[in-house]
């Protein structure tokens, strides 16, 4: 079993940063592909960037390509959303995911335990 629990969600203006992390805790975290979802408001869940166990292979959703960096410290546990030029549509909760493999996945079926969330709201 893993538990994750993210922080750093909040209200920011458009075009501002902001980081988001994510702490996992209860397993091997260092052999988990990890990832990280949205879900806006009125929409299903969907992708936003994943990263494979080592850290060296990132995919992005089109959407956010460019303005967000993930990353990952396999000595802390932590997991990182690192979001730039955040636009309106950014808007909604943002969750941490892990999955049993080393590779990544855009895919969240594929996804076996999941964060809480947390809210990053976007005013224009």
């Amino acid at each position: 079993q893993m538990q994750l629990v993210e922080s750093g969600g909040g209200l920011v203006q458009a075009g501002a940063s902001l980081a988001l992390s994510c702490v996992a805790s209860g397993s091997t975290y260092g052999r988990y592909a990890l990832g990280w979802f949205r879900q806006r408001p009125g929409k299903e869940r969907e992708f936003v960037a994943t990263i494979n166990w080592r850290g060296d292979t990132q995919i992005y959703a089109d959407s956010v390509k460019g303005r967000f960096t993930i990353s990952r410290d396999n000595s802390l546990n932590m997991l990182y959303l690192q979001m730039g030029s955040l636009k309106a549509e950014d808007t909604g909760v943002y969750y941490c995911a892990a999955r049993p493999s080393l590779m990544p996945s855009t895919d969240s079926v594929a996804y076996d335990y999941w964060g809480q969330g947390t809210q990053v709201t976007v005013s224009s």
